[in-house]
């Protein structure tokens, strides 16, 4: 993973973790803002505009990939550089959740 990347991309905005989390399966737009919001509870609604803006920047630095259009849906997956940049953001989160414990 190239520092680019990481500059960008590690801290995550929760749009951008919860996108990466959702395509670990193939998934389309709406299907991420779904999934989002059943995940949240609906707290986070991600917006069309920062979906797409979000699905168009991921796709041209190599974290998700288009797969196939469907009803005129674009089906993308994450990609290995995806899933490596969302690992290290979920140990970030855990390193925080456990700090967070410990000075209860």
């Amino acid at each position: 993973m190239d520092s680019h990347i990481r500059k960008v991309y590690v801290p995550m905005t929760e749009t951008g973790f919860y996108i990466l989390l959702c395509l670990r399966e193939e998934a389309h737009g709406y299907s991420i803002v779904r999934k989002t919001e059943q995940l949240t509870n609906g707290e986070i609604k991600i917006s069309p505009g920062t979906l797409y803006g979000s699905l168009s920047k991921m796709e041209k630095d190599g974290l998700i990939r288009f797969v196939r259009e469907e009803d005129k849906r674009k089906i993308y997956h994450i990609t290995e550089l995806g899933s490596q940049v969302l690992d290290l953001e979920m140990k970030r989160i855990e390193r925080l959740y456990k700090s967070m414990m410990e000075v209860k």
